[in-house]
């Protein structure tokens, strides 16, 4: 089998340890913010007008969307709290703010109640969840990078998205079982509060890992404890060290990937099983979460994979099939003749779409180690506000004058976009000796 030089062949107890708290944590925020992305389909029809179906769709993509919107605003604004007043204040904050929003999910009247307020109260809501969610994920996955060595350190960044998922699929679990035994969808809100808040008691526990994103605090108290200048900081052109532009864009563009197969998967393909198969709003969620088994699985045979294989040789492999099927994608949409033609799809997709997993460590290492919080966060986050805008409203738009061919319109650019941004990252991985070099019939990694 093809592999290379291992470095570091497992985690040590203190980095199993770490992870275990991280991925809890991002399993926990997962399956708060996703709950009600994965009961959209549901509560659509009790927060927006029925009566103009153009205007309910706009109605709908925007309290969609509004959740990512908002995600730049919440990087900046906890990141700098978490600069000056610590990581674990800033944690309690965002955390109670998770709580909030699904305490208020839980009592928001419905349209058919108090009318249009009822939709922009629910947009509130979303936008609360999108502020407090400042990519956790991110800031998991940098540490992960940064306290462990190829090739282990792949597949155990990748678990942090393993995690991701796991909570997504939670959300939909909860989802699928209140409304197949005809639960109160409130209750399922009420469960995420406090799912919120153990997860804010489970995050505590990290407060003595070390503080990444107040790196520049600590080196300059290190300074002043021997009585040398902060100052000489600001010569030092490590410390200073600018970001690649080409290397911010192509991360950014990275990040872009694996929102627009979510969506297509989840949402864009769930609203077919409505319109041609009469699906009910309950049918799409426990199809979904059927789909959420596989996107699980999926994640983790791509992550159990990299510990053996360059990981992106295998986005590459994916990239080679993936890209055919998206091209003919529209024609299949048109000729598909049962749900479950349209669930191989979506299976299909979740399994073999674009997304960075599991190659993440081979693009944060070529960030500057003082930047890489900040601008690895915010290009996270902004990633997800430009890509669902775009899908969430401009399917709407696109597929209205050209029908399913308007999907390509989307998604090809991105594609296309995603193999020059991998292109960039070979180049910075073979300059920095992380690339696999052939020898003989083998494939080895060289680390300096």
């Amino acid at each position: 089998m093809l592999g290379y030089a291992k470095k570091q062949k497992s985690l040590t107890g203190k980095q199993k340890e770490a992870l275990g708290l991280l991925s809890l944590g991002t399993f926990l925020e997962y399956f708060d913010l996703m709950l009600y992305v994965h009961m959209t389909v549901l509560l659509n029809e009790l927060f927006f007008p029925k009566s103009n179906p153009y205007t309910t769709s706009l109605l709908s993509a925007f309290s969609f969307c509004s959740t990512f919107i908002f995600r730049p605003f919440g990087a900046l604004i906890f990141g700098w709290l978490g600069d000056n007043i610590g990581r674990k204040s800033t944690i309690v904050i965002t955390t109670f703010l998770m709580a909030l929003s699904c305490v208020l999910m839980a009592n928001v009247p419905t349209y058919q109640q108090i009318g249009l307020p009822a939709a922009i109260l629910v947009t509130i809501c979303r936008i609360i969840q999108g502020i407090s969610s400042m990519g956790e994920v991110t800031g998991a996955n940098i540490y992960m990078t940064e306290i462990t060595q190829p090739p282990i350190q792949y597949p155990a960044v990748a678990t942090i998205g393993i995690f991701g998922a796991l909570g997504g699929f939670a959300a939909l679990a909860t989802a699928s079982l209140f409304t197949f035994y005809d639960f109160n969808w409130r209750y399922a809100f009420w469960f995420g509060a406090i799912v919120a808040i153990v997860g804010g008691f489970a995050r505590k526990t990290l407060r003595e890992t070390p503080e990444f994103a107040d790196a520049k605090r600590r080196v300059k108290q290190s300074l002043e404890s021997i009585n040398q200048s902060i100052d000489l900081l600001e010569e030092n052109i490590f410390y200073n060290q600018k970001i690649n532009k080409i290397t911010a864009l192509s991360l950014f563009v990275v990040e872009c990937t694996w929102p627009v197969v979510f969506y297509l998967a989840y949402f864009y393909f769930s609203k077919i099983l409505q319109d041609t198969f009469n699906y009910s709003p309950e049918d799409v969620i426990h199809q979904n979460f059927i789909l959420s088994i596989v996107q699980f699985f999926s994640f983790f045979v791509w992550s159990y994979l990299s510990y053996y294989i360059y990981p992106i040789f295998i986005i590459n492999f994916r990239l080679i099939i993936f890209i055919p099927f998206i091209i003919v994608c529209p024609w299949l949409l048109y000729n598909i003749s049962s749900p479950y033609e349209l669930m191989a799809i979506q299976i299909f997709t979740v399994a073999f779409g674009f997304m960075g997993l599991p190659a993440m460590p081979a693009f944060y290492r070529h960030l500057p180690i003082f930047k890489r919080f900040t601008y690895a966060s915010f290009m996270y986050a902004l990633s997800r506000a430009v890509i669902y805008i775009i899908t969430t409203f401009g399917l709407v738009s696109l597929t209205n004058h050209l029908g399913h061919w308007g999907i390509l319109i989307i998604v090809m650019p991105i594609g296309i976009g995603f193999v020059f941004a991998l292109k960039h990252f070979v180049n910075l991985e073979k300059e920095a000796n992380y690339y696999p070099q052939k020898v003989g019939e083998k494939l080895i990694l060289e680390q300096g």
